[in-house]
């Protein structure tokens, strides 16, 4: 057998499509699909007080999720090396702060907007960035930091 030549060991989860584009992909066709087939209306007076809850709950996430990650001094970039397993802040409550903030943004969008398909699509989403996100994240965390994760895993819910 031939030798192989070397490969480099991939210190990251090897997330291949940023998050972000997930969730804003997704909402996308939710208003495609609300224009081509519509469903009934969210009305202002009932979507924008949760639009706007939903986008404080976001907000608190995602700043005190990156304050977590600065602290820490790791990388929240998921392909960036994680030099740290972090257990404080928000990731106290759920092991995906920063995912459940963006999935209350993608709500409070819809909310706001007053369109019910990206509502109706919100649980196929989070099947969707737990399959491929989530997931290699985990395994990679748990390839990371062995028992420290797996403890962290046990005590932690994925989402809420």
């Amino acid at each position: 057998m031939p030798d192989q030549p070397d490969r480099p060991i991939k210190d990251h989860p090897d997330v291949r499509v940023p998050p972000p584009l997930l969730y804003f992909s997704v909402l996308g066709i939710g208003l495609l699909l609300q224009q081509a087939a519509p469903l009934p209306v969210i009305p202002p007076s009932a979507g924008h007080p949760l639009a706007i809850a939903c986008a404080a709950g976001f907000a608190l996430l995602a700043i005190w999720g990156v304050t977590s990650f600065r602290r820490a001094r790791t990388s929240l970039v998921p392909v960036r090396p994680a030099t740290a397993l972090i257990t404080d802040g928000p990731f106290r409550f759920t092991r995906n702060p920063l995912y459940l903030g963006l999935a209350l943004l993608y709500l409070g969008i819809a909310l706001w907007l007053g369109v019910l398909w990206p509502v109706v699509l919100l649980p196929a989403l989070i099947l969707l960035v737990q399959q491929i996100v989530i997931l290699r994240e985990e395994a990679y965390l748990e390839s990371r930091f062995g028992e420290a994760y797996r403890a962290y895993r046990a005590r932690v819910r994925r989402w809420l």
